[in-house]
């Protein structure tokens, strides 16, 4: 298959005159390399970016509104890795009855936290989470610009230096992007960088390169496997057609070794880190198990778009998601990638995975915003971009405003609300070092310094507890069972010690037994969370 000649450009005074062979267009096509952008444009829109996620996090923190699920736990598991030991966190383990010393590698396959523990050796504090992840996020900044001029390489070099600054606009503004920032902290601030990487490199033709971070997308989460492995059938069907052995290789390979380190790690590894079988099973509409599912699926097909589209919500998440782009992914192979996270969700009965405000959306948010890009880059040599664009910048820019950036001008989403104040007072309260049960609210202000477990429906024996009884707080179904609790801990050893506007701090004075009370053992099974009735009925209740 005969290759195009490259594409001749005038430059601007200053820039570099010499050609050299550039990467293909997603068709095939090789063309010149893609023109240098202006750095400082780069520079501003990732120094935009950082500080957009990093305040609406640090907003959050402040706010009381990073709780022990998730940042809480992330903090925990991180600061073992700091100690040079195995990633396990009191919050996680006790509330779900996971035996002691359960390992979070038996959870999630998140070995890339690891990356982290040194930044714990200059500022152990939760708060480095959250400097980190919009640090990681921000890194995507430049790699989003490249993928631009990589799409655009066919186009004159103002178009495709226009392409790059709205692709790193729309890019550092994205609303996954700032969901993820205000939910605290998640192994995503991984997957976002890694994503873009392993897709970047492989359009400029870089095939080890795109190998290694295909691997270490594969250290964020498990199933980061299945996007290497869809990635891999994308840039193998590309590099055949522009002729690229190294990369049809380097597709075959990936294509093959993404899809089986999810399913070594999912069947092998966490089972042998202590992981129970089936613990995040939550498919049980197609079928008990996998192979109960894979043997429903193959006799009744019909039954993966009866899932997909029940309850309705499922059906405006995904309008939602690809409409914030105004469908223009979908008209790329790379949206390929984003297919089994997709499904995930669509087809799960789990009512979190439906919403558009957790952090979620960030696992697609590098998919499909490069395969959009290389939809415009087509539109744009038809001479039909301009609505296409403009549509996708109106329409992603309104997501953000709506779920993030309205945030950062209000005053009083920067202050706790008054139900929450009394928290951050009476934490400071409990000694270092003690063995607390704290509302779920303050956690993360505890972990650095205390032994704490979340308070739940099950007493722990500490020696503090901290925790609400006028504002229902996680895990708890209603005010009447935290009263309750209270009620119970001061009949059987407790004494009050601190009290405001409905927060009560008490501290165990004697050792009285508690009906009830239990730590995990290493005979305890662990449990799963029961999800109250008001999650996943609305796209964007919060």
């Amino acid at each position: 298959m005969g290759n195009a000649p490259p594409h001749i450009s005038t430059r601007p005074p200053g820039e570099s005159t010499t050609r050299v062979p550039g990467p293909c267009t997603p068709g095939g096509r090789v063309t010149a390399a893609p023109p240098k952008p202006r750095a400082g444009r780069g520079v501003a829109l990732t120094a935009l970016c950082f500080l957009v996620c990093a305040a609406l996090g640090l907003q959050s923190w402040t706010a009381l509104r990073a709780t022990g699920f998730d940042l809480g736990i992330f903090d925990q598991a991180v600061r073992a890795y700091a100690h040079v030991e195995l990633p396990r966190s009191p919050i996680k383990n006790v509330h779900h009855e996971f035996p002691p010393g359960f390992s979070l590698l038996g959870d999630h396959f998140t070995p890339a936290l690891a990356l982290l523990a040194p930044l714990y050796w200059l500022w152990d504090d939760p708060r480095t989470l959250i400097l980190a992840q919009a640090a990681l996020f921000a890194a995507g900044v430049p790699v989003v610009r490249r993928i631009a001029r990589h799409a655009f390489a066919d186009a004159t070099p103002r178009a495709a230096r226009r392409a790059a600054d709205l692709g790193g606009l729309v890019y550092a503004l994205g609303w996954p992007l700032l969901n993820a920032s205000y939910n605290g902290f998640h192994e995503v601030a991984f997957a976002v960088p890694f994503t873009l990487l392993m897709l970047e490199r492989g359009l400029a033709h870089r095939y080890g390169a795109t190998a290694f971070w295909a691997a270490l997308l594969c250290t964020a989460k498990e199933d980061m496997g299945l996007v290497v492995g869809a990635y891999g059938l994308v840039l193998a069907v590309r590099a055949h057609r522009a002729g690229h052995r190294a990369g049809r290789a380097t597709g075959a390979v990936l294509a093959l070794a993404g899809p089986l380190v999810s399913a070594l790690v999912l069947c092998w590894f966490l089972p042998a880190m202590g992981g129970p079988e089936g613990y995040y099973w939550s498919y049980g509409r197609l079928g008990t198990d996998p192979g109960d599912a894979l043997a429903h699926v193959l006799t009744a097909p019909w039954v993966l778009l009866q899932v997909a589209v029940t309850p309705f919500v499922k059906v405006a998440m995904a309008a939602w998601i690809l409409g914030t782009l105004a469908l223009l992914p979908l008209g790329s192979p790379t949206f390929l990638l984003a297919v089994p996270l997709l499904a995930e969700r669509l087809l799960s009965d789990n009512p979190n995975h439906w919403p558009v405000i957790n952090h979620y959306d960030a696992f697609l948010w590098p998919i499909l915003l490069t395969a959009a890009l290389e939809t415009l880059a087509r539109l744009h040599a038809r001479g039909r971009i301009r609505p296409w664009a403009v549509a996708a910048v109106a329409l992603s820019s309104a997501a953000a405003v709506v779920l993030g950036l309205n945030l950062l001008v209000r005053p009083d989403a920067w202050r706790p609300s008054p139900d929450k104040r009394p928290l951050a007072t009476a934490a400071a309260l409990i000694p270092d070092g003690a063995t607390v049960e704290a509302d779920n609210t303050v956690a993360p202000r505890l972990t650095a310094r205390t032994d704490v477990v979340i308070a739940d429906g099950t007493p722990r024996g500490a020696d503090w507890v901290l925790l609400r009884v006028n504002d229902r707080t996680f895990p708890f179904a209603s005010t009447d069972e935290q009263r309750q609790r209270i009620e119970l801990l001061l009949a059987h050893g407790y004494t009050k010690t601190w009290q405001q506007n409905g927060t009560v701090l008490l501290h165990r004075t004697t050792p009285t037994p508690i009906p009830g009370e239990h730590r995990p053992d290493r005979n305890s099974t662990p449990v799963r969370e029961a999800v109250p009735d008001d999650v996943g009925v609305n796209l964007l209740l919060r």
